[in-house]
């Protein structure tokens, strides 16, 4: 009976720890930009084309600058999913753009959050994924699709 029950605990612990796992692979992330852009929704088609480069500018003519979170943060797990690539396609995706001309080189990969934050601060034309938690004063939320992270139907995550 107790080996039963402590099998049970055991189960039930697991079946826990799955549910919060899950959870955490489908938390929302935020696109911010800095107060200075004018833009305030954008669609997740223009999403994808902005991180994958092909939009090289936001309304008004401010030059659009990347910033990704480095290989293995849950941020850049959505932007690959954004793009629909692996880690190798993103890599040479960037390596492609810089040998055709299209790019200068590949985007800013930053270590954590408050480097973006620093990093949106100081370019006018920046964007970056942030999880929620993690916005901070300096940093603009954009609505995707007209949602904003939290809101029924948001699409980013």
């Amino acid at each position: 009976m107790k080996k039963s029950m402590t099998l049970l605990v055991l189960i039930s612990l697991l079946g826990a720890a799955l549910v919060e796992s899950s959870r955490a692979q489908n938390q929302e992330v935020a696109v911010v930009v800095s107060p200075k852009n004018p833009v305030t929704n954008v669609s997740k088609s223009e999403l994808r084309k902005i991180f994958a480069g092909e939009k090289r500018t936001w309304a008004g003519g401010l030059s659009v600058k990347l910033f990704v979170r480095v290989p293995g943060s849950y941020e850049r797990v959505v932007l690959l999913r954004l793009l629909g690539m692996s880690e190798g396609e993103y890599k040479q995706y960037w390596i492609a753009q810089v040998f055709h001309g299209d790019a200068q080189g590949e985007p800013v990969a930053l270590f954590s959050n408050g480097m973006q934050k620093e990093a949106i601060g100081a370019f006018p034309g920046a964007v970056a994924l942030v999880t929620p938690g993690d916005v901070k004063p300096g940093m603009k939320v954009l609505k995707v699709e007209g949602r904003l992270p939290g809101e029924l139907g948001y699409p980013v995550y």
